[in-house]
């Protein structure tokens, strides 16, 4: 497969320019307005913030793009698909206002916000995964699948179960209606080495569906009630909460690469990555920790894997941040350094096999070269 084109810019902005300047600079570099949009539906699938969390894109990006696809004749609108779990975004109405109160509305952004999946998250379409190997077919958001053109725009941060949250996991976990969700983490259940629980509830905190009590002071899952998200496994700092299938993380992993391919086949898209603000988990979170890394820069690429590629080399490049969730883990006695900073950061991940499987059934290239934008 070919070399990919990645486009990068840095956060430096001079006296008399801003970050929107150069983000709109950066899009139209990278081949933005060479995509027909005239009269056609531009869906921007973004991540809207839970509650509470403060690491998510700030609405002026959005706007940014939306006023791109504009400026070239396109209808834009900004989405998202409803959550597993329960929280702020599990409904197209709590979805919305969660939207509202983290500053994303029609005046803020200059386009419609639009609920992918609909209003019990079960508004969806069935589509083919052209060569997947783990997935047939994928339950896609209808409003996302209803739209001519298809762009990106993503938070590039650390993620609990994935490794890290970039492109793949924004479009492949994303676009995937409540049930679709499911299927995604349907490869396996965390469970408790009761000899390391140490009673803190931590996990129990993070777990958006209640799934988790406690008995003689030692975690105990409901497995009716568990979704396998996997939140608890980040959750837990003494290794406690482990997943028994030793592959379900990578065949997540998998999984969310060919869900990424039914959404983007055989149509227009465009695709752009922020690594700002990088938390350790994601921004699913009602809170955000903090970052493990400093801010690196803004992307932009056609090709969805060769940008996640770009954007995990710069992070592993770069020097991890003091008091925090991998600063804290590589300052411990006796740390087994794994020298990658997503698997030092969270130790259970497997996050190559997103891009191995994305590149082997013919969504992107993990071979790129980066063009530096100033």
């Amino acid at each position: 497969m070919e070399k990919s084109t990645v486009y990068f810019t840095d956060f430096r902005c001079p006296v008399g320019t801003s970050q929107i300047d150069k983000l709109k600079k950066l899009c139209i570099a990278a081949g933005i307005r060479n995509i027909d949009m005239e009269g056609k539906f531009v869906a921007i699938k973004m991540h809207f913030g839970e509650l509470g969390n403060l690491a998510f894109l700030r609405p002026n990006y959005a706007k940014a793009v939306a006023d791109l696809c504009k400026e070239q004749g396109g209808l834009p609108f900004l989405t998202d698909c409803n959550t597993l779990y329960p929280g702020s975004r599990k409904n197209a109405l709590e979805h919305l206002d969660c939207a509202n109160l983290n500053g994303f509305n029609t005046i803020t952004t200059g386009c419609q916000i639009i609920i992918g999946d609909g209003l019990r998250g079960t508004d969806e379409v069935e589509v083919p995964v052209a060569n997947g190997e783990y997935c047939e077919t994928a339950l896609i958001g209808r409003a996302i699948m209803d739209a001519d053109i298809f762009i990106s725009l993503t938070h590039f941060k650390g993620h609990e179960a994935t490794g890290f949250g970039g492109t793949i996991k924004n479009i492949g976990m994303g676009c995937g209606s409540r049930a679709g969700k499911m299927k995604q983490h349907a490869s396996g259940k965390p469970a408790i080495h009761e000899d390391l629980c140490r009673g803190c509830r931590r996990c129990a905190k993070e777990c958006g569906s209640d799934a988790i009590t406690y008995q003689d002071k030692k975690a105990v899952i409901n497995y009716d009630k568990c979704k396998g998200c996997g939140r608890c496994i980040g959750a837990c700092n003494y290794d406690a909460v482990y997943n028994p299938n030793s592959d379900a993380n990578e065949l997540l992993d998998r999984k969310m690469a060919e869900y990424a391919q039914a959404v983007c086949h055989d149509r227009p898209c465009f695709h752009i990555s922020l690594v700002q603000d990088v938390s350790p988990n994601c921004d699913c979170h009602g809170e955000n920790d903090a970052p493990i890394l400093p801010n690196i820069g803004m992307f932009a690429s056609f090709d969805p894997i060769a940008l996640d590629q770009a954007c995990a080399d710069a992070c592993l490049k770069a020097k991890p941040l003091d008091n925090s969730q991998l600063g804290d883990h590589l300052a411990e006695p006796g740390w087994h350094c794994h020298h990658d900073h997503f698997k030092d950061s969270n130790p259970n991940i497997e996050w190559k096999a997103t891009l191995d499987q994305g590149e082997k059934i013919g969504l992107g290239s993990r071979e790129y070269e980066l063009k530096i934008l100033k």
